[in-house]
């Protein structure tokens, strides 16, 4: 049996109000550098530990394995929380907790006593699902082997986010059979390269470079069935998207708190204006209160679908994952367009000196644009339509 422990004991939350206070105190203390890590590309390795040692790591848990389970609506509010402290170090956690839903409903009982307790104890899962050389992004080609002396692993990964500091990188990887497993590969096994090369403009932080997989020994009890999760209703699309859309919304949000202190401190009066300051401009003004709406929306967004998530995770019937589904499509698209405006509102209000390099606010944007890269937009309006126009349901993957 394949055992990983984490570098340091996690602390235990008892609650989902500890859970945010937690949080809120994290995001505190990662907001004060932000902007330098990602100036210097200087990676959040004892920030993250930090976030696995707090407890955050194993709130979704369920409780009868010792968690909390903690609701998808309270998930995405700490998700927007540490987002918007660093949009970097929000993003990491994603994966480890998209990994542990594949692992509540595919996983065996064995396999859920054994990761729930390494996850409670405070180990990190990264990732390695997407291959860059495949035709289609959701084609793989990375492969388990049943060889004589047992299970091996090859093949090569991208956009591993959080990969590098991980303690288990699952992995998607195609059986002899064909279909796709998840592979929880401990970090440290031989055969295992994880490469820091992810050259993204944004998003500098995140860890998502590459994996290599050479022969690497596998056991068995560390395969979960992948595939059948998407062959079935189940949340485990509409989940990880939910988190996508959390960060999007925390990116808009501290891109919005910068343009507000930006305009107070540092932004002209248009000299048409008549005014003598910036703040006091009306046309700024109507920007400003047009964006804040905007935000409070993604907030109510998050929340409508944090809801319907959690009852297609009571009641995985098709059309209760199909408006889970949708219900999330719409916060992402939301948020997607939200943070991408909120990223360059605050150039177009703060004006040219909030271009300078020194004050890095062009992180926010450059974030933005890279996140929502995630998953298209444009395929998002046309499914949500679909399904209430003419009740076609929204494909089953964790794309929509």
């Amino acid at each position: 049996m394949t055992q990983v422990s984490p570098k340091q004991l996690a602390q235990r939350i008892s609650s989902a109000a500890q859970a945010l206070d937690v949080a809120q105190q994290l995001a505190t203390r990662f907001r004060s550098g932000s902007a330098q890590r990602d100036h210097a590309r200087e990676l959040p390795h004892a920030e993250l530990q930090l976030y696995f040692q707090s407890g955050l790591g194993a709130i979704t848990v369920p409780r009868a394995y010792g968690g909390i389970a903690i609701s998808s609506a309270e998930l995405a509010e700490i998700f927007v929380i540490l987002s918007a402290a660093d949009g970097s170090i929000g993003q990491v956690p994603q994966n480890h907790f998209y990994a542990l839903e594949v692992l509540r409903i595919n996983g065996s009982e064995a396999q859920q006593q054994r990761l729930y307790a390494e996850v409670l104890a405070g180990v990190h899962l990264g990732n390695a699902l997407a291959e860059f050389s495949s035709p289609s992004a959701h084609q793989r080609t990375t492969a388990i082997a049943q060889q004589a002396e047992g299970l091996r692993l090859n093949g090569d990964k991208f956009y591993a986010t959080g990969a590098l500091f991980a303690d288990r990188i699952p992995t998607l990887a195609l059986a002899d059979d064909g279909k796709e497993q998840l592979v929880f590969v401990p970090r440290q096994q031989a055969g295992v390269v994880v490469i820091d090369d992810w050259s993204g403009f944004g998003q500098r932080t995140t860890g998502s470079g590459s994996v290599q997989f050479r022969e690497v020994v596998i056991a068995a009890e560390d395969v979960v069935p992948f595939q059948t999760a998407f062959e079935r209703p189940t949340t485990v699309g509409p989940f990880a998207q939910i988190m996508h859309a959390a960060v999007d919304q925390g990116i808009a949000r501290e891109a919005f708190n910068d343009l507000l202190r930006f305009v107070r401190e540092r932004a002209r009066p248009w000299p048409d204006s008549g005014l003598e300051k910036a703040s006091e401009d009306p046309l700024t003004l109507d920007r400003i209160g047009r964006l804040a709406a905007r935000l409070s929306a993604g907030d109510a967004l998050l929340a409508i679908a944090g809801d319907a998530v959690d009852a297609a995770q009571r009641d995985s019937s098709a059309e209760n994952v199909a408006l889970a589904s949708v219900e999330v499509a719409k916060a992402r698209a939301w948020t997607t367009e939200v943070s991408l405006e909120a990223g360059n509102l605050l150039f177009e209000l703060g004006g040219s000196r909030s271009s300078l390099r020194e004050h890095n606010l062009d992180r926010h944007w450059r974030n933005a644009r890279t996140h929502t890269l995630h998953d298209p937009v444009r395929w998002k309006y046309p499914a949500i339509g679909n399904y209430l126009l003419n009740g076609v349901l929204p494909p089953r993957r964790g794309t929509i």
